[in-house]
């Protein structure tokens, strides 16, 4: 894929036909000093070329595989939760090295998870979007090194847009989609459908015209801040937050970067505001000022690639940490 730097330029990344490239030797790895992470199974079959975690993230201290042959020298079995049968005659029989940890995955939020019986004690690591897991897979910002260099702000053609699914903005949440009805009637939105984009390039730079842009996540969690707030935020667009709380949200970014809904009594009062920022440069251009200290990442649009990222995450936290525990009580954990 091709993904925007901070200041709207490209920075290209192969997105050719998936590979999958695995070893049937652990001579190499085990040369190489690395932590080997076996994923059990493909995340709703999406499948990505696993060298990516060093080629794109820069994890080069572990070694990804999806070779079952190489579960008792792996020191981690990433395991999905979409993933695991209901009787759990998917997951793996031989027994558990005593240096080996199972990490669950769960990207999902407790009100669309499907609680399994029998997998309270099995894991480890918890790898999930909450800042308490073990692993917390988010995007995060990083450090600018040179502060001197000045933020160009990208060409705004429209003022609010809205990149939705393939169903339309009903499809999304309620409180989303009822927000989104009262917000329209008082200021326009430029609604695209995801299926549009099958680059990223156009799909960063879409959101990088439009002065605003509506980042509602699909569930209201503390916590739950997906590529939906990343988005306008790599493409140098303020974004319209509905999800956790303002607070929740500045753990995580500046609270000048972004404008939330709970700020505002009423969707006609929240479209007053833009339309004031609209015609008010000096205004607008302080929600970008974080950018002077901060970069912020763009993330892959290719289906593929939803996963990775975190998985690539869990496959570097095994190399950094060594610790070894077990998760008492998964469900009392995710469920609370």
């Amino acid at each position: 894929m091709a993904h925007p730097g901070p200041w709207g330029k490209q920075a290209t990344f192969q997105s050719t036909a998936v590979k999958t490239k695995t070893s049937n030797s652990t001579a190499e790895t085990q040369k190489k000093n690395m932590a080997v992470m076996l994923l059990w199974f493909w995340p709703e079959n999406k499948k990505f070329d696993l060298q990516i975690c060093e080629t794109h993230f820069g994890f080069d201290n572990c070694h990804l595989t999806d070779n079952k042959s190489l579960y008792s020298d792996a020191h981690g079995v990433l395991i999905f939760h979409r993933g695991i049968q209901d009787d759990l005659s998917n997951l793996p029989t031989l027994r558990r090295p005593r240096f080996q940890r199972w990490i669950w995955f769960n990207p999902d939020t407790p009100s669309n998870t499907r609680k399994i019986a029998g997998i309270q004690g099995l894991f480890n690591l918890t790898l999930s979007y909450r800042q308490d897991a073990d692993i917390p897979a988010h995007w995060k910002l990083s450090a600018r090194k040179n502060t001197d260099e000045k933020f160009k702000l990208p060409k705004k053609e429209r003022l609010l847009c809205w990149i939705t699914g393939s169903s339309g903005p009903h499809a999304k949440s309620r409180e989303s989609f009822n927000y989104y009805r009262e917000l329209v009637k008082h200021i326009k939105v430029d609604v695209f459908y995801s299926a549009e984009f099958s680059k990223s390039e156009d799909y960063f730079l879409t959101i990088s015209s439009c002065k605003f842009y509506i980042a509602f996540e699909e569930s209201i969690h503390r916590d739950y801040i997906t590529e939906t707030f990343n988005g306008p935020v790599a493409a140098g667009t303020v974004p319209i937050v509905l999800g956790p709380s303002r607070q929740n949200y500045e753990e995580f970014i500046p609270g000048t970067a972004f404008i939330h809904v709970n700020d505002f009594r009423s969707a006609s009062k929240l479209a007053e505001f833009l339309l004031k920022l609209d015609k008010d440069y000096n205004s607008y251009i302080r929600y970008f000022n974080w950018r002077h200290f901060y970069i912020a990442r763009p993330h892959p649009i290719e289906e593929n690639y939803e996963f990775a990222h975190a998985i690539c995450q869990a496959c570097n936290f095994l190399s950094v940490n060594k610790v070894y525990r077990v998760v008492p009580d998964l469900n009392k954990w995710f469920f609370r």
